[in-house]
């Protein structure tokens, strides 16, 4: 019975160093793909003109690592590379990426030019709808922000984001 104590301690402790030991694992490969990815990229773009995808793809990595200018060069040369092919969800992606750039710089009109433009491109993205609200939000144009998060709400009735936004702001319209 003695032993039985330090056994459970034991074993607990070694489940949550096992445990942690993987969490520390997993970031570390996650990392070390991004690092290649930025390596592989970088690589490709300076010695040749790079896709469409290829710029988007390391625009969206600086995006996570907040270096906001360098994703916003990024992203405004896949648009110079947008060719009759690239379909317009692909485009709209690229918008929303450089709205969301502008909105990281506190850019709201340019943010807004952006995600309104992704928004022409494809109407249904539910991202670039709650992203406007969101940018109209920082610029006090609560009556716009409702209205975007409306038409998230349309076209996605369970979006959180939208349902939480939306509620916070009829909140102000009838307690004002």
């Amino acid at each position: 019975m003695d032993i039985l104590l330090p056994t459970v301690y034991l074993s607990v402790l070694l489940g949550l160093l096992s445990i942690v030991g993987w969490v520390i694992f997993r970031q570390v490969m996650k990392t070390r793909q991004v690092e290649t990815a930025i390596t592989r990229l970088q690589k490709n773009l300076k010695n040749e003109k790079g896709t469409i995808q290829e710029y988007y793809e390391l625009g969206s990595i600086y995006l996570d690592k907040n270096l906001f200018t360098q994703s916003i060069s990024l992203f405004q040369k896949a648009l110079k590379e947008r060719g009759e092919k690239v379909d317009s969800e692909n485009l709209a992606l690229i918008y929303n990426g450089l709205g969301y750039a502008h909105f990281a710089q506190e850019q709201y009109d340019l943010a807004i030019r952006n995600y309104k433009e992704a928004l022409k491109l494809n109407p249904e993205y539910v991202t670039g709808h709650n992203n406007l609200g969101h940018a109209y939000e920082r610029k006090k144009l609560t009556v716009q922000a409702l209205q975007s998060y409306e038409e998230a709400l349309k076209y996605d009735p369970n979006n959180q984001t939208a349902k939480r936004r939306s509620e916070s702001l009829r909140k102000r319209f009838v307690s004002a």
